[in-house]
């Protein structure tokens, strides 16, 4: 299993902090050991299972179904919002949901509530991530939560990218809102567990393209 690349100066510093202080105290290098075992693996980004069929759209994260409403997006149009609450014991590696082009990027400031209530997609911290597919446009809203406090990004606008492939991250419990294209109907519902880049979420119901 492969460590994530935002998560490489966190553990080799925990690593080293540990050896620093081992011969000193060895409680404390107890401590610090086991410090790093925990950000090694919360920054895990294990291989995924992409299915390859191409009318089926993939969960960007994994974690807990929390929302699904009908919304109407100036973006996306009317679509599917499919919220995804990532607890600490997940995956948070966030993967692109269908092959596309990356159109924009917006942050924006904001508080920290819980991540999986409703209302956190609308005044927390978040990343918006514009992506046009074949089926329509998607909208990706990577959230921040109560502890969570960076988003990390690894796409650039304008950037090609493909279904299962990573573009981010959260850290330390958060949430990730995908916005469906409008003829791409949700197979999920509210309470499933998903995984990013392999748990199947919609599914094309016309087989056209944009």
């Amino acid at each position: 299993m492969a460590l994530a690349r935002e998560g490489v100066v966190p553990v080799v510093t925990a690593a080293f902090m540990t050896c620093g202080v081992w011969f000193a105290s060895s409680l404390l290098g107890v401590i610090l050991g086991t410090c790093t075992i925990f950000l090694a693996w919360f920054y895990r980004e294990p291989r995924v299972s992409i299915p390859r069929d191409p009318l089926v759209f993939v969960s960007p994260a994994s974690g807990k179904v929390v929302e699904i409403m009908d919304v109407d997006d100036p973006f996306v149009g009317r679509s599917a919002k499919i919220g995804i609450f990532m607890s600490v014991a997940d995956v948070h590696v966030n993967r692109i949901p269908s092959d596309g082009k990356i159109s924009f990027l917006k942050y924006k400031q904001g508080k920290h509530l819980v991540a999986f209530a409703p209302k956190s997609s609308e005044v927390n911290e978040r990343l918006y991530a514009g992506l046009e597919t074949k089926y329509g446009n998607v909208l990706l809203v990577q959230i921040a939560g109560l502890v969570a406090r960076r988003i990390a990004c690894r796409v650039k606008t304008g950037q090609l990218v493909s279904k299962g492939e990573a573009y981010g991250m959260i850290k330390f419990g958060s949430r990730v809102d995908v916005y469906l294209p409008p003829i791409v109907k949700p197979v999920v519902k509210v309470g499933d567990k998903v995984k990013a880049g392999s748990s199947v979420i919609g599914h094309v119901f016309k087989n056209e393209g944009k």
